[in-house]
């Protein structure tokens, strides 16, 4: 173990976490299978190997799919409320192991230890949430047109649920996801990231145990690794009806052209190329702090990371100055540090794109304003720290219409009103996250109005970066239209039924049809 893991008490919690050195990959619950490949999984804050996992084979991917096949038939059974019992105290369970599993989060992620709390705290909230829902999955009643009759509709669970997440948030999508699917009565399947292997292994052990506490079957919840080709078991596989993706746009349109195939159902949470309008009424200090959090937070890598600041030309000066001095005291360095605000990029391949990025931002006629560069020297050995960078920009450059999952912000300015600060920001192709900063009424309600964001999530004096588990998550256009977390979103996971019962000794048609015997 690194010096860094001894300081940080990394050792500790993978222990509480029952994380070893090599750790099988397959499980249907209590039970896991050896596999065969090897994950390695190396942390981006020091370069340490963690842990190995190994990968799921297609002869394993069949005993997890007969065994969550078959605990489906009793689990749909369960009275809803007594699923959310299960559930509370899943969420019990991570609250008494928030601090190992925020760790391991930050080690092997490598977003800052108070982001990998903030993390699991999104995975309690949501059980919370849940819990509450298991005694609302409410229908409707209508009234028939035909005398004597009742119509309602009302909500069954779907059967398997497929799940598939991305590093940077390895264990609360998954959460979001697999905490609604049970109350509803599924099963859920999970292909974590091969990026970080061991959260899922860790949140499979703490679910196991609460469901073999209660004495519930295996295949409730099931865990898979592997690369996408371990992923195309699911999104091919009719008896997944709904695949869960969160990743790229060109993995969900793969995954979108698989599953419409065979006629099932996708719930995908893709790419954002988020963006703050900043008004002249803009508060500018609320300006920067959300700019700058939005922009850097966990090291640009979030969905919902700010990647274009869309301002007014005439407070252009005095906020780009802002931001740029607000970039100067940035500390990056070791996530489980809590004095650092900028922690690694995820792996090589990331900090590769990141250079990338820069250079054809340049070439394209930019002008960098925060130079970025890779990071060296101690503290910097795993290769994977870079500066947050900042360029000026136009909106139809082609980096910039391209998210790129890195620490990277764009300038663009605007002028005249509102109207075409809005026609720069719906200017892509992706939909996740967007806000305005202002304290003009008016320009805040054109924002939130018909024709103004086109995106599925849109803030006022709030950056782009974050969501709260009461509302639902999820984006438009190339972002795939899914939605996760609360409000209705547990609708998804369902499938719905309309029902009549006639009440009298006649069969009178709909629509008045006369079909006489």
């Amino acid at each position: 173990m690194s010096t860094v893991a001894t300081s940080f008490g990394i050792e500790e919690a993978l222990q509480q976490l029952g994380i070893q050195e090599t750790n099988y990959g397959t499980s249907t619950g209590s039970q896991w299978l050896p596999g065969e490949e090897i994950i390695s999984s190396y942390t981006p804050v020091d370069g340490s190997l963690i842990g190995k996992v190994t990968t799921t084979t297609k002869a394993e991917y069949e005993k997890v799919m007969e065994t969550a096949t078959e605990a489906f038939k009793q689990w749909r059974l369960t009275p809803a409320p007594q699923r959310g019992e299960v559930v509370r105290q899943f969420g019990e369970e991570l609250r008494r192991l928030k601090e190992p599993l925020g760790k391991l989060v930050s080690y092997e992620m490598g977003k800052s230890y108070q982001e990998g709390l903030g993390e699991v705290q999104e995975m309690i909230d949501i059980c919370d949430f849940a819990v509450g829902l298991s005694r609302q999955l409410h229908g409707l009643t209508m009234h028939s047109e035909r005398p004597g009759h009742r119509m309602y509709e009302q909500y069954h669970p779907l059967g398997v649920v497929g799940i598939i997440s991305a590093f940077n948030f390895p264990v609360a999508v998954w959460s979001w996801n697999t905490a609604l699917a049970w109350i509803c009565g599924d099963v859920c399947v999970w292909k974590p990231s091969e990026k970080a292997p061991l959260c899922g292994i860790a949140c499979q052990k703490i679910a196991a145990k609460v469901f073999s506490d209660n004495n519930l079957p295996e295949g409730i919840s099931c865990l898979i690794n592997g690369d996408y080709r371990v992923g195309e078991y699911m999104t091919q596989d009719k008896r997944v009806p709904l695949v869960s993706a969160t990743g790229s746009i060109r993995m969900g349109k793969i995954v979108a052209q698989e599953v419409a195939g065979r006629l099932g159902k996708s719930l995908l949470e893709l790419g954002g190329n988020n963006a703050i309008i900043v008004t002249p009424d803009a508060d500018i200090k609320m300006t920067v702090i959300g700019a700058v959090f939005g922009a850097v937070g966990t090291c640009g890598q979030r969905c919902t990371s700010t990647r274009r600041l869309i301002i007014h030309e005439s407070v252009y000066d005095q906020v780009k100055n802002a931001v740029v001095d607000a970039y100067k005291q940035l500390r990056i360095g070791n996530p489980l540090d809590e004095n650092n605000h900028v922690g690694p990029l995820i792996d090589k391949d990331a900090v590769a794109m990141y250079q990338k990025a820069l250079e054809k931002v340049v070439a394209e006629g930019g002008n960098l304003v925060v130079e970025g560069g890779v990071l060296e020297g101690e503290g910097y050995e795993s290769g994977c720290y870079v500066k947050p960078a900042i360029a000026e920009a136009e909106n139809h450059y082609e980096i910039v219409q391209h998210e790129t999952f890195a620490p990277v912000l764009y300038l663009l300015k605007y002028s005249g009103d509102v109207e075409n600060a809005l026609e720069i920001q719906n200017g892509v192709v992706q939909g996740l996250s967007s806000a305005i900063m202002t304290n003009n009424l008016r320009e805040a309600e054109r924002f939130l109005s018909h024709a103004g964001s086109d995106c599925g999530i849109a803030n006022v004096n709030i950056g782009t970066s974050g969501a709260e588990i009461g509302g639902a998550f999820g984006g438009e256009k190339e972002t795939g239209g899914g939605r996760e977390s609360g409000s209705d979103a547990w609708k998804v996971y369902m499938r719905r039924q309309t029902n009549t019962i006639n009440y009298t000794t006649e069969l009178p048609l709909a629509q008045g049809i006369k079909f006489d015997l």
